[in-house]
C-alpha cells in the first residue's frame, strides 16, 4: 500500500468517524467507497471491517447505558442463521458490485414507511434485522440505511437508537472480517492481510472523530437528527450509484 493511500484512508477514518458519530451511520457508506477506489475489495472489506468495528464499539462503549440489550440479544439470533447461510454460499461481490450495493442500501432511507411496518421493537423484527442486515453487510460492506428503517418508527429516544445500533455493528463488521480474511489467508497467508500499523493508527482517529460526533449529537434534536442523516445518506448512495456507472 502507498503512503498517499494510507494517508487518505487515515484521514476518511477521522472524517467518517465524525458522521457517524452523529448519525449512527453514512460514514460507513463513505468510507467502504473510498476503499474500494483505493484498494481490492477483500483488502477493503477487512479494513472497513476492523475500523468500523473499533468505531461502532467506542460508539457503544460511550452510550453503553443507552444500549437496548434485548433488541440486540434477538438481533444477534438472526444473525447467526445469515451467518450460516453466507458461509454455506461463499459468494463475494465484484467492485462495481458494491458500488452499485452501496447506492442501493443508502436508498433504502426512502422506503415510505407505510410499504413496510418495521419497528425493530415488535414480534420477530429484531431478528429479521439480524438476518437481513448481517448478510447485506457482508457482502455490501455496509447496511446502515436498511438497519435505521426498522428504527426510524420506535419510540426510542436518539441515544438509544445509536447505541442499540452500534453493538449490533460490531457483530456484523467481526462477521465480514472472519468471511473476507479467510480465503485470503487461505490463498496467499496472513502477510496478505492489510498492514497492522494502518489498523493501529486508524483506532485513535476513528475514537477522535467518534467522540467529536458525539457531541453534536448531544446538541441536536430528535427531528432534526432523523431529517439530517436521511438527505446526507441520499447523496452519499448518489454519488456511488454514479460510480457504479462510470460517471465519476
Amino acid at each position: 500500500m502507498s503512503p498517499i493511500a494510507a494517508a487518505i484512508i487515515l484521514v476518511t477514518v477521522l472524517v467518517t468517524s465524525f458522521l457517524s458519530g452523529i448519525f449512527g451511520m453514512a460514514g460507513g457508506i463513505i468510507f467502504m467507497g473510498v476503499l474500494t477506489a483505493l484498494v481490492p475489495v477483500a483488502t477493503a472489506m477487512m479494513i472497513h471491517g476492523a475500523v468500523q468495528m473499533i468505531s461502532n464499539g467506542y460508539r457503544a462503549f460511550l452510550w453503553r447505558e443507552h444500549i437496548n440489550w434485548r433488541i440486540f440479544r434477538r438481533y444477534a439470533q438472526g444473525s447467526a442463521v445469515a451467518v450460516l447461510l453466507l458461509f454455506a454460499l461463499s459468494w463475494r461481490p465484484d467492485k462495481q458490485t458494491v458500488y452499485v450495493l452501496l447506492g442501493l442500501v443508502a436508498m433504502l432511507v426512502w422506503l415510505p414507511k407505510q410499504l413496510l411496518d418495521l419497528d425493530i421493537q415488535k414480534r420477530f423484527q429484531a431478528e429479521g434485522a439480524g438476518f437481513v442486515v448481517q448478510a447485506l453487510n457482508t457482502v455490501a460492506g455496509v447496511a446502515g440505511p436498511l438497519l435505521d428503517q426498522f428504527f426510524v418508527r420506535t419510540d426510542m429516544p436518539r441515544h438509544e437508537i445509536v447505541a442499540t445500533k452500534a453493538v449490533t455493528q460490531v457483530l456484523a463488521h467481526f462477521v465480514k472480517i472472519l468471511f473476507w480474511s479467510m480465503p485470503v489467508i487461505a490463498a496467499a497467508g496472513v502477510q496478505a492481510l492489510p498492514p497492522w500499523w494502518l489498523i493501529l493508527g486508524a483506532a485513535p482517529l476513528s475514537m477522535l472523530g467518534t467522540t467529536l460526533g458525539g457531541k453534536v449529537l448531544d446538541r441536536m434534536s430528535d427531528v432534526n437528527f432523523k431529517r439530517g442523516m436521511k438527505y446526507l445518506v441520499t447523496a452519499i448512495g448518489a454519488v456511488m450509484l454514479m460510480k457504479a456507472a462510470g460517471w465519476l
